[in-house]
């Protein structure tokens, strides 16, 4: 049988499904002045992935200093200048620049300019992406985000406060 034949009578080859998201697409998180825009939770993944694109809005300061137990973070700044504490360490993370946070790894991120400051975030596996759900939730309640709300949303994904820096 030649090439010609053989490709006549075999069955199509079948891929998996790929996801693409347009600009305008996405899941959209907003937590007091930071936006998010969920573009992979994990669904078309297999759960190994998540990918978001966060607007940091002047003057915004993030979570408290914390451990992921279970998850890479990753945060790759498309604009601006986000400050990113390491331990007792700081880091002024500029555009074009990758911060890779391990298991483990006491972390937290602020943007302490007068710009907007854009990064996207890789989540490995996908599993914090819902945390960020939960607290839109409890806003969305009209509930306030009390540190306890924060450390409790934390906890239920494998992640702590990391308290010996506080």
């Amino acid at each position: 049988m030649n090439v010609t034949e053989e490709t006549k009578t075999s069955e199509p080859q079948s891929y998996p499904a790929v996801s693409v998201v347009s600009p305008r697409d996405g899941e959209t998180i907003v937590l007091g002045t930071t936006r998010m825009r969920v573009l992979e939770d994990g669904s078309h993944t297999g759960h190994r992935l998540a990918i978001a694109e966060s607007v940091l809005a002047p003057h915004t300061q993030g979570p408290p200093q914390h451990r992921h137990g279970q998850h890479d973070e990753g945060f790759y700044i498309l604009s601006g200048t986000v400050r990113f504490t390491v331990g007792d360490e700081d880091y002024d993370a500029t555009t074009g620049t990758l911060v890779m946070v391990p298991p483990g790894t006491p972390h937290t991120f602020a943007n302490l300019t007068d710009q907007p400051a854009v990064m996207l975030s890789t989540f490995t596996p996908d599993l914090y992406v819902q945390y960020f759900r939960d607290l839109q939730e409890v806003l969305a309640g009209g509930r306030p985000l009390t540190p306890q709300a924060n450390i409790a949303a934390m906890s239920r994904y494998a992640t702590q406060p990391a308290t010996d820096l506080a």
